[in-house]
């Protein structure tokens, strides 16, 4: 018997939701220190223009990769994550 195709879990699309809000937040936080070209910012800070368009557009990273991204933004993590994201 053919299993019917079922939709994306709850869980799956919370965690693409939640990459779309840590992109956007990564963006602001680009914009707040004076820089409104992301290739700029990637530029000064050594990192790959196009991995920084893929950190703001939403797209999964490591966790390593998201302390180098505060790194460059001059942020902490509680500071980052203060405002910004959906409670569950």
């Amino acid at each position: 018997m053919a299993r019917e195709q079922q939709s994306p879990s709850f869980k799956a699309l919370d965690a693409t939701h939640q990459m779309k809000q840590l992109g956007a937040r990564i963006k602001t936080f680009r914009r707040k220190k004076g820089y409104t070209s992301a290739e700029r910012f990637a530029n000064d800070h050594d990192v790959h223009r196009v991995q920084w368009g893929r950190y703001e557009n939403g797209y999964d990273l490591y966790v390593s990769s998201l302390f180098n991204v505060l790194k460059a933004l001059d942020v902490t993590p509680a500071e980052f994550f203060s405002e910004g994201f959906d409670t569950v």
